[in-house]
């Protein structure tokens, strides 16, 4: 058995992918129209590990999509935790829960798909302004 991918659906694929591939940096592996099905299929990857992929389904008639308990989050790994979260909230991207511990912060995608980063290796030194930085929402 093989991991392949989790399919989240979407709203809005162009907000989307300004979230999911221009602010968290994942990279664009595919993109499908699917005009008799009336769907577009896009799938990303974080740069290099190809074997771990999102699929973000857009269904072309809107259609309101409401969480549920049953889907936890996204997680990934990155290099710098406060580098990455500076970069999403460059994007406008609301850091719900900041990485004030320097090792794990929680993000929403436009959809409301929560997203999990965690610190690369040990977790970094606490810093400003992140250290004394509010919960926001939910994560």
């Amino acid at each position: 058995m093989k991991y392949l991918h989790t399919m989240v659906r979407v709203t809005d694929i162009e907000k989307s992918l300004r979230f999911y591939r221009d602010a968290l940096g994942l990279v664009e592996l595919s993109r499908r129209d699917y005009p008799q099905g009336r769907y577009t299929l896009v799938f990303l990857s974080a740069p290099g590990d190809e074997s771990a992929q999102v699929e973000l389904t857009h269904n072309w008639d809107p259609e309101p999509y409401g969480g549920g308990r049953n889907f936890g989050h996204l997680a990934y790994a990155v290099e710098n935790i406060y580098a990455a979260c500076e970069r999403l909230a460059k994007h406008g991207v609301i850091i719900n829960h900041p990485p004030r511990d320097g090792r794990m912060a929680f993000v929403r995608s436009p959809d409301g798909i929560s997203v999990e980063l965690l610190q690369h290796g040990p977790s970094l030194q606490p810093a400003e302004p992140w250290a004394s930085m509010p919960n926001t929402g939910v994560w």
